[in-house]
């Protein structure tokens, strides 16, 4: 109840809820319930529960719309903050689109195309927010982040709120700063360059028919599952080690692409997390190479 009251001190009763399950915030539909989700409205909202969390030893997690995320059957005992819906404005001026860190991917492609901004094509498709995939370097079809992003935004460890040139986010595969020094995410500057709206939008629907070809869209998951091993990739080493439609409980092995877990059937939490230690144990037996989890793992199982 302390910590409730604390609370109301920082957020609107609205933005509150108690007890929350994740399986309503995740693109894999699955996760016990939070202690507490947050949706805060600004900046210093944000920095505020941070403090308050710091302040109280509280375990918390900042999410975006959750599609790189599992979430344990049992839930998590703490807070989840959530960036996304109320934080997620995007404004473009000349070549440049300034968003928040809960603006969706797809929105702000939208908004690129509608200027006749080339450069973001090729992030457009993916289901996840700003705030992410500056987080992760986020990439597909031979781009990332780090090609077009000008400068983040982020709150530290020390409860500082200050600029990082792209040079000092330090991006590299599925990985930054932001993650080694458990910064957050507040805002992205993005630089792309001037383009014909006409091809923007040809080449974004080229890539999504792309993406529904090759992608189990249909079903619900966390995107790539594992992380693309140096000089291989794990969808091709999963399926030569016969793990294609591969089942535990309910999550399987995707027979359209073998890089993606998917919940079919009502999948748990546990079940993704044995599935993935199975095919990580069946590939490198067969391989010799071992898959490390791309998707992000929180709460208790």
């Amino acid at each position: 109840m302390e910590i409730l009251n604390e609370l109301y001190l920082i957020l609107d009763k609205k933005n509150i809820y108690i007890n929350e399950m994740m399986s309503k915030h995740t693109t894999f539909r699955i996760g016990g319930p939070a202690d507490f989700f947050l949706t805060p409205e600004t900046v210093e909202e944000v920095c505020k529960l941070v403090k308050l969390c710091k302040e109280q030893s509280i375990p918390y997690y900042i999410v975006g719309n959750g599609s790189n995320l599992l979430v344990g059957d049992k839930g998590y005992r703490g807070m989840i903050i959530s960036l996304y819906k109320n934080m997620c404005e995007i404004r473009c001026e000349g070549t440049h689109i300034y968003a928040q860190a809960g603006a969706l991917l797809s929105k702000i492609g939208a908004k690129a195309c509608a200027a006749s901004l080339t450069g973001f094509e090729f992030a457009a498709g993916i289901p996840g927010t700003l705030g992410g995939a500056v987080m992760m370097n986020a990439g597909a079809y031979g781009g990332e982040m780090k090609h077009i992003l000008e400068s983040a935004t982020v709150l530290t460890e020390e409860g500082e709120v200050k600029t990082l040139s792209v040079d000092e986010l330090e991006l590299g595969y599925r990985t930054s700063i932001i993650g080694r020094k458990n910064y957050v995410v507040l805002e992205a500057a993005i630089h792309l360059k001037d383009g014909d709206e006409n091809e923007i939008r040809s080449y974004m629907n080229e890539l999504k028919d792309r993406r529904v070809t090759k992608q189990p869209l249909a079903y619900p998951s966390a995107g790539s599952t594992f992380k693309r091993p140096e000089g291989n990739f794990a969808g091709k080493l999963i399926e030569e080690a016969g793990l294609r439609g591969f089942r535990v409980g309910g999550a399987q092995v995707s027979e359209k692409h073998c890089g993606f877990v998917i919940s079919n059937k009502g999948a748990t939490a546990s079940d993704v997390v044995e599935l993935i230690k199975q095919v990580s144990d069946r590939v490198e037996e067969m391989s010799g190479i071992r898959l490390e989890p791309e998707v992000k793992m929180i709460g208790e199982f």
